[in-house]
């Protein structure tokens, strides 16, 4: 079955695509096939055949340690840093975002939430002009605002965190309740409410 192309990358063949691509040519990791699926939140026979394409491509190279395939950005391609370009603007944000929390105690989950999620998820609309990141749990506030700044820096968009605490987050108002309806794409955790 064919998906459409995303929106935030219409130049992917598909979304599984453009998550695989980020997860190999955003952190320069080389993984095994089934880590790169986990990563990458893709059935293991889809991220086979897509690293198989990408690989013939030339655009990722692979080696093998014993049994284990290991995938890699293919160094020699001249079509990885322009990738990488585009990647860092249309999805690097969840990859990059992931990156920079995995170092800060006290996060419990954060997610995307607002046009760029929406966008993420397939629903059309004008491109996001910011990223919207909701960070749930008590972490160092500065870290986070300097954790977003590097990403703002990296991705070429404002990246607007907002941090509360479980129990804040549960609370009724106008806003949580359009943010607990709306898209919203896990980048820590899962999505407290789902």
């Amino acid at each position: 079955m064919r998906t459409a192309a995303p929106l935030l990358a219409p130049i992917f063949r598909s979304d599984g695509q453009a998550r695989l691509l980020s997860t190999l040519l955003l952190t320069g990791e080389e993984l095994s096939v089934t880590d790169l699926a986990d990563r990458a939140g893709l059935a293991y026979p889809t991220a086979h055949r897509e690293v198989a394409r990408l690989v013939d491509a030339g655009i990722l190279s692979e080696r093998h340690v014993g049994r284990t395939r290991l995938i890699r950005a293919n160094g020699e391609s001249p079509l990885v840093d322009p990738l990488r370009e585009i990647l860092m603007i249309a999805t690097g944000p969840v990859v990059i975002l992931a990156s920079e929390f995995a170092h800060i105690d006290g996060i419990e989950s954060a997610f995307l939430y607002g046009s760029f999620a929406a966008r993420m998820l397939g629903d059309a609309g004008p491109a996001p002009h910011d990223i919207d990141v909701m960070v749930l749990g008590e972490p160092e506030v500065d870290a986070i605002y300097e954790a977003c700044t590097r990403v703002e820096s990296a991705v070429h968009r404002p990246v607007n965190p907002t941090i509360l605490t479980t129990e804040e987050f549960a609370a009724t108002s106008g806003f949580l309740d359009n943010v607990r309806r709306g898209p919203a794409v896990a980048v820590i955790g899962e999505l407290p409410w789902r």
